[in-house]
């Protein structure tokens, strides 16, 4: 059984931002590549909410999809909402 997936608009704009890093560092292939594995493993939650390890909270969780970048989702028992996209080389926000 597969959850429902949202985006919550800090999420859609975190995610335009990263493809606008990568390809303005690394070329358009590299944000192709980046954009696949986000897919990926956004379609492998879905059907596996807790396969990723919990940040503060049991239902909160942290997806790593590339070293540089992590993302941030909240499980609930019938949907999944991807909350924002983070550059693993920041501060962290406490």
């Amino acid at each position: 059984m597969s959850l429902a997936i949202s985006w919550t608009d800090n999420a859609k704009q975190t995610f335009a931002d990263t493809i606008l890093q990568i390809e303005s560092k690394w070329g358009e292939k590299s944000a192709e590549k980046f954009v696949r594995e986000a897919n990926r493993i956004i379609q492998s939650i879905a059907s596996q909410p807790y396969l990723f390890k919990a940040s503060y909270s049991e239902n909160l969780r942290q997806a790593l999809i590339t070293k540089q970048t992590s993302m941030f989702y909240e499980v609930y028992s019938s949907h999944i909402v991807i909350l924002y996209f983070w550059d693993n080389r920041q501060e962290p926000i406490l």
